[in-house]
C-alpha cells in the first residue's frame, strides 16, 4: 500500500523542502524552482491549502513559528498561491510590520517622503481590504508628511474605536485570515468557477521578507519578460522605475525607465549592466529549466537584484504558437509537449483578422458567434446591394431576417454576415464558416425596416443602410464604427505545429469544400480530402439560377433534360476544378440535396422578375411557386426523394462527376471519387441509386474508352437510416453521418428557428448545451454509434465518418475516435483546429498507437 505523502501547513521554502503546486498552490513551488536555481530570492514561507481553509475559520496557524525565519522587526508581504494562475485570488498586501517604530527606523534610512509613503500605503491597504472600511476615507495624500500620516491613522481609529495594530503577529494574523475568507466569499467562488476552477479549489499564500526598492544607491523595481507576448518573437519586454515599491508596475508608465539601450532614453542596462547581464542569464535559466517563458518581478536595493516572484508570460495566441514550437525546435520540450500546449481555439484566432483587444469597444448587440474573424463594412440589406457594394470596391456587411441559398451570391460579395434569425447550424452559420466570412446569426433583438432602409437596435439607435458596423464572429458581438483589427497569422511556426499534430493523431481530417474556391481553402490547411461537397451551392452561381428555375418549370422528362443539358457542362467543369486541386486524395460529392422551392423567389418582386425571363404569365409563376411549396419542406421533397422522383437531376450530376473523372483522368491526376446519396431512409433507395449510377457510369465508360471505379456510400442524416444501417451497408461502402439533420430529426427541432428558445432551455438545464452548437453525445451520439454498430456488421469493412459541423468539435472527435471511425469533415477553415484537437486526443491515449508509428 503506497504510504500518502503528508506536508507541513507552514513550509519555509528552501531547495529541499517537500512542496506541492496540488499542495501550496503554483506561485510556491514556482518560488522554490527559482531558490533551486540559485536565484536571489528573499526569505519566503508558503501556507498550505489546509492551512488557509483553518484560517478562513478563524484557526490561525502558531505566528511564532511563521515568523521565526524572518528575524525581528520584519517587513513582508502576502501574496496568494492558488494552483493555477488564471483562478486569481485576493490581492497582495504588502509592508506588513509597517508601525511607528519602523516608520521612525526607516527615516533614517530612507528619507522622511519613502517611509512616509510605505507607511500610508500599507495603512490605507490594511484598511480597505483587511479591516473592509470605506476607501474613500483612505485616500493618499499629495504629498506623503507627518500631518498626512497622523490623520491617516486618527482616520482609521474613528472608523474602529482602537488604534492601528502596532504588532506584526497581530498585523500578519489579521491579513491571513482576511485573505483566506476573500477566497471562501461567493463572488471569489463564482469567479473562478467562470474560469473553470472546481468548486473546492484550495488557495495557499505565501509570506515573503520584502525587498523595498526605495533608499540609498540604485534602489527600484522592474518586470521584464524575454519574448514579445504578442508575437513569440525573442525581445526584451518591461520596465523598472527607480524608488518605486507596489504591485501596479506593468501599469505605471511615469518615471519608468526603458530595460535595454534605447536612443529614446535611458536604460536599466546602462545603469546596472552588471544586473541587467544576471537578469537575462535568469531569463535564459528560466526558460531551460522551467522550460517556460517566464516573466520575472525584481527589485534593486542599493544595486543588489533580488527575484521577487516569476510567473508565466501572458501571450496572445499567435505567441502562445511560436514560443511552444521555439521551445521544441531548441529541445527544451518535446514535440508531443509543444502540441498539447497549445489550445485548439487559439488557432482558430490565427486563420481571422481579429478586433484588436485594446480596441474600444461600442456593442450594439449580441448573437451566436457562428463563424469566426472580424470584417467592418457598410449596411447592406440584400444579396443585389451587397453586390453592388463589392463591384464599385466599398466593403459591407450583409443583414438579413435569416439568409437563403438565394444568398450566396451576396455572401460572397460581404465582408460579413449579419442575421437576426438561426443558430450555429442555419444556412448562414454554415455557408460564412465555408467561405471564412465572419457571421453572428440570432441577433433577435435587431428589427430590420426595409421601408426606411434602416436596422434598429434595443437600445433605441437606429442604422441605416450605408453606415459602418463591424462584426465579431469570434465573440457574437456587433460593433458600432470600424475599429481596429489584427491580421491573421499563418507563419511558418503556425505551418510546423500542425505537421507535428499530423505525425500523432489517429483520425482523419477532411473538409466540407462546395466550390473550387473552399477546395482551394482546404488544401491550403492540408485536408486529407474533402468528405461532403454540396453540390447545390454550385447551382446558385451566377447565370445558373435561372437555369436551374427553368428546369424546375419544365413539365415533362424531357424538356428537363433539355434543360439539364446546360447545367452539365458547368458542373462538369466544377468538379474538375475540384478533382485538380484535390488532387492526390479523395473527394466525396453528395448529390442534389434541398428542396426545389429554395430555388425559387418567395417575393413578388421576384415572381415578377421570374414571369418575365421563362415568358409567362404571372399568375402562372405565382401557382406553380405556390404549388411547390410544402408544410416541411426539410421533411418533404428534397435528398434521395427527388433522386427517385426527378431523376434527371441525379442523372446529370452523376455524368458531370464520371466525365470530370475521365478528364483528370487523361491529365493523369489521381484522384479518388465517392459519391453520397442524401437523406436515405431505406434500403431501397440505395438499391434504385446504385443501379441508375452505374448505368451512368457505363454509358460514360463507353464513349470515352476510359475506365474508372468511384465509391457508393449514405450520408446517415434519418434516424431510421442509424436504425436500418446494416441493411443499407450491404449497398453501400461508407456510412458519413450528417449530424444537423440527424440532430435536428432526433430532437424535433428545427435547427433555424431553435435559436428563439434554446437559450433559456441551456440556462434551465433542459439540455447541457445548445445541441446544434455541441453534439449531443448521450442522444444523438448513442443514434450515431448504433448505426456504426449495425453498419460494420452489414458490412465489415464499411468506412465511417461524420460530416455535419460538429465534425471540427472536441467532443466529436473524441466520440469517432472512441468508436472507431475512419475521419471527420468539417468546414475547411476547422480543418487546423481539427488536426491539433485530434492529435492531443491522441496523446492523451498513449494506448492508442498512432497510425504513423
Amino acid at each position: 500500500m503506497q504510504q500518502q505523502t503528508t506536508y507541513s501547513p507552514l513550509t519555509l521554502i528552501t531547495p529541499t523542502a517537500k512542496m506541492s503546486a496540488a499542495v501550496h498552490g503554483g506561485r510556491a513551488k514556482c518560488l522554490q524552482r527559482l531558490i533551486r536555481l540559485d536565484m536571489p530570492v528573499p526569505v519566503t514561507v508558503a501556507l498550505s491549502f489546509d492551512a488557509v481553509h483553518d484560517a478562513a475559520k478563524g484557526r490561525l496557524p502558531d505566528m511564532q513559528t511563521l515568523l521565526a525565519p524572518f528575524g525581528d522587526d520584519p517587513l513582508l508581504s502576502v501574496r496568494p498561491s492558488s494552483q493555477d494562475p488564471d483562478w486569481g485570488g485576493p490581492g497582495a498586501i504588502l509592508n506588513v510590520g509597517m508601525n511607528d517604530a519602523r516608520h521612525a527606523a526607516l527615516t533614517q534610512t530612507i528619507g522622511v517622503r519613502q517611509a512616509t509613503d510605505m507607511y500610508l500605503r500599507f495603512i490605507q491597504s490594511y484598511a480597505i481590504h483587511v479591516a473592509r472600511l470605506d476607501p474613500d476615507a483612505f485616500y493618499l495624500p499629495d504629498t506623503p508628511d507627518a500631518d498626512s500620516l497622523r490623520a491617516m491613522l486618527e482616520t482609521y481609529e474613528q472608523e474602529t474605536d482602537e488604534a492601528f495594530p502596532q504588532d506584526v503577529a497581530a498585523q500578519l494574523s489579521e491579513v491571513l485570515r482576511s485573505m483566506a475568507r476573500a477566497w471562501d466569499g461567493t463572488t471569489a467562488r463564482l469567479l473562478r468557477q467562470a474560469k473553470g476552477a472546481p468548486v473546492d479549489a484550495g488557495l495557499g499564500l505565501v509570506v515573503q521578507a520584502m525587498a523595498l526598492g526605495v533608499g540609498e544607491g540604485e534602489c527600484g523595481q522592474g518586470v521584464i519578460q524575454f519574448v514579445d507576448p504578442a508575437t513569440g518573437a525573442p525581445r526584451v519586454v518591461g520596465r523598472y522605475i527607480s524608488q518605486y515599491q507596489g504591485q501596479e508596475l506593468s501599469r505605471k508608465s511615469e518615471g519608468a525607465l526603458f530595460l535595454n539601450r534605447d536612443p529614446r532614453g535611458p536604460s536599466l542596462e546602462e545603469i546596472c549592466p552588471d544586473q541587467f547581464a544576471q537578469l537575462l542569464s535568469y531569463g535564459d535559466l528560466c526558460r531551460r529549466r522551467l522550460r517556460e517563458e517566464m516573466e520575472v518581478i525584481f527589485t534593486l536595493q542599493d544595486g543588489r537584484l533580488r527575484i521577487l516572484d516569476a510567473i508565466r508570460v501572458q501571450r496572445s495566441s499567435r505567441a502562445a504558437v511560436r514560443i511552444a514550437v521555439a521551445l521544441a525546435e531548441d529541445g527544451i520540450i518535446a514535440r508531443e509537449e509543444a502540441v498539447m500546449r497549445v489550445e485548439p481555439a487559439a488557432l482558430s484566432e490565427l486563420l481571422h483578422r481579429q478586433v484588436d483587444p485594446e480596441a474600444d469597444r461600442d456593442v450594439i448587440t449580441g448573437g451566436i458567434a457562428a463563424s469566426p474573424g472580424a470584417a467592418s463594412g457598410r449596411i447592406v440589406l440584400t444579396s443585389a446591394a451587397a453586390q453592388a457594394s463589392a463591384a464599385r470596391g466599398e466593403p459591407c456587411v450583409l443583414v438579413r431576417r435569416e439568409t437563403t441559398p438565394e444568398d450566396i451570391r451576396g455572401m460572397h460579395a460581404a465582408q460579413a454576415v449579419l442575421t437576426m434569425r438561426g443558430g450555429v447550424t442555419s444556412h448562414a452559420a454554415v455557408i460564412g464558416r465555408g467561405l471564412g466570412v465572419p457571421c453572428v446569426v440570432g441577433a433577435s433583438d435587431l428589427v430590420i425596416d426595409r421601408k426606411a432602409d434602416q436596422v434598429k437596435a434595443a437600445d433605441g439607435r437606429v442604422f441605416a443602410v450605408g453606415d459602418m458596423i463591424t462584426v465579431d464572429g469570434t465573440t457574437g458581438q456587433v460593433l458600432a464604427g470600424e475599429p481596429p483589427t489584427l491580421e491573421a497569422a499563418l507563419d511558418d511556426t503556425f505551418q510546423t505545429l500542425l505537421h507535428w499534430a499530423d505525425d500523432y493523431r489517429d483520425i482523419g481530417v477532411r473538409a466540407n469544400a462546395d466550390t473550387p474556391a473552399d477546395a482551394q481553402t482546404a488544401r491550403n490547411f492540408a485536408a486529407e480530402g474533402i468528405g461532403l461537397c454540396r453540390t447545390e451551392h454550385m447551382f446558385f452561381e451566377g447565370h445558373r439560377l435561372g437555369v436551374m428555375r427553368e428546369m424546375i418549370f419544365a413539365e415533362e422528362g424531357a424538356d428537363r433534360r433539355a434543360v439539364l443539358d446546360r447545367l452539365l457542362p458547368m458542373q462538369r467543369a466544377d468538379f474538375q476544378a475540384l478533382f485538380e486541386i484535390m488532387a492526390g486524395t479523395t473527394v466525396c460529392v453528395r448529390l442534389f440535396d434541398p428542396p426545389l422551392h429554395e430555388f425559387l423567389p418567395a417575393d413578388k418582386a421576384g415572381m415578377r422578375d421570374l414571369a418575365t425571363q421563362l415568358a409567362l404569365p404571372l399568375p402562372e409563376v405565382t401557382e406553380r411557386v405556390q404549388a411547390l411549396s410544402e408544410y416541411n419542406p426539410m421533411l418533404g421533397m428534397r435528398g434521395v426523394r427527388l433522386g427517385i422522383a426527378i431523376p434527371e437531376i441525379y442523372d446529370m450530376q452523376a455524368r458531370a462527376i464520371f466525365e470530370a473523372m475521365v478528364a483528370v483522368r487523361q491529365k493523369d491526376i489521381k484522384i479518388n471519387v465517392e459519391i453520397m446519396i442524401p437523406l436515405v431512409s431505406a434500403m431501397r433507395e440505395v438499391e434504385l441509386m446504385k443501379a441508375r449510377l452505374d448505368a451512368v457510369a457505363n454509358a460514360v465508360r463507353t464513349k470515352s474508352k476510359v475506365d474508372f471505379v468511384y465509391r457508393l456510400g449514405v450520408m446517415v442524416e434519418t434516424p431510421r437510416a442509424a436504425l436500418r444501417a446494416e441493411d443499407i451497408a450491404g449497398h453501400a461502402e461508407f456510412l458519413s453521418f450528417g449530424t444537423n439533420d440527424l440532430t435536428q430529426m432526433t430532437y424535433g427541432l428545427s435547427r433555424d428557428d431553435a435559436g428563439r428558445f434554446m437559450s433559456a432551455y441551456v440556462k434551465q438545464g433542459v439540455y447541457a448545451e445548445d445541441p446544434f452548437h455541441t453534439m449531443d453525445i448521450e442522444g444523438v451520439g448513442e443514434l450515431v454509434a448504433l448505426g456504426a454498430e449495425r453498419g460494420r456488421r452489414g458490412r465489415p469493412d464499411v468506412a465511417l465518418a461524420i460530416c455535419g459541423e460538429h465534425g471540427g468539435s472536441r467532443s466529436a472527435i473524441a466520440f469517432c475516435r472512441a468508436h472507431g471511425f475512419d475521419y471527420v469533415s468539417c468546414s475547411p477553415f476547422r480543418v487546423p483546429v481539427a488536426r491539433l484537437t485530434a492529435a492531443q486526443l491522441t496523446l492523451l491515449d498513449p494506448d492508442r498507437p498512432s497510425r504513423n508509428s
